[in-house]
C-alpha cells in the first residue's frame, strides 16, 4: 500500500504550528510519532498546543525535520 504524501512545498514560509498541522496532516503521521521522532518528546505538540514556549533552537531543529523526513517503504 501507498499514499502520496501532500506537503506545501515551501513549509518555511508557514508559521511554525501551520507547518506542523500541514506535515502531521500529509503524513498521516501521530502528533506523538512526530514528537518523539523530531525532538525525542512524545509529548511536545499536545504541549505546545497548550502553549508551551518554543525556543528558536527548538524550532529549527522541527524545521529541518520536517524538510528532511523520508516515509519509511511500506513493506509488500
Amino acid at each position: 500500500m501507498s499514499y502520496v504524501v501532500c506537503v506545501p512545498m515551501d513549509m518555511q514560509a508557514l508559521p511554525l504550528s501551520d507547518a506542523i498541522n500541514a506535515f502531521l496532516a500529509g503524513h498521516r503521521m501521530a502528533a506523538a510519532t512526530f514528537g518523539r521522532l523530531a525532538l525525542n518528546d512524545p509529548g511536545f505538540i499536545t504541549q505546545y498546543r497548550k502553549g508551551r514556549r518554543v525556543w528558536p533552537e527548538t524550532e529549527a531543529r522541527i524545521r529541518k525535520f520536517m524538510s528532511e523526513y523520508q516515509p519509511a517503504q511500506v513493506a509488500a
